[in-house]
């Protein structure tokens, strides 16, 4: 159970840490994070992160992709932690 709680952490983190990443790139004019990629880290469990992200950093807000998906991705993530959680009891 704490091995899944410390994974849903990391993943959430980093994918926080990305998109503020991806905020300073885009107002510095570089190369940027891929869409794709944010969204895996949402789907691996980082939702919430990057949810966080894109209201702390105005981030992504005009998306329809991400201001629809990754509120999804938040409910796929915590039904999945139930799920393995419930496995793992």
């Amino acid at each position: 159970m704490y091995l899944l709680l410390f994974y849903l952490a990391v993943m959430n983190l980093a994918s926080f840490l990305w998109m503020r990443s991806d905020k300073a790139k885009a107002r510095r004019g570089e190369r940027r994070i891929p869409e794709k990629r944010l969204f895996a880290a949402a789907a691996a469990g980082g939702a919430l992160g990057v949810w966080l992200g894109m209201r702390t950093f105005r981030h992504k807000t005009k998306h329809a992709s991400f201001t629809v998906g990754i509120p999804l991705l938040i409910l796929l993530n915590v039904a999945a932690a139930g799920y393995i959680a419930a496995l793992i009891r």
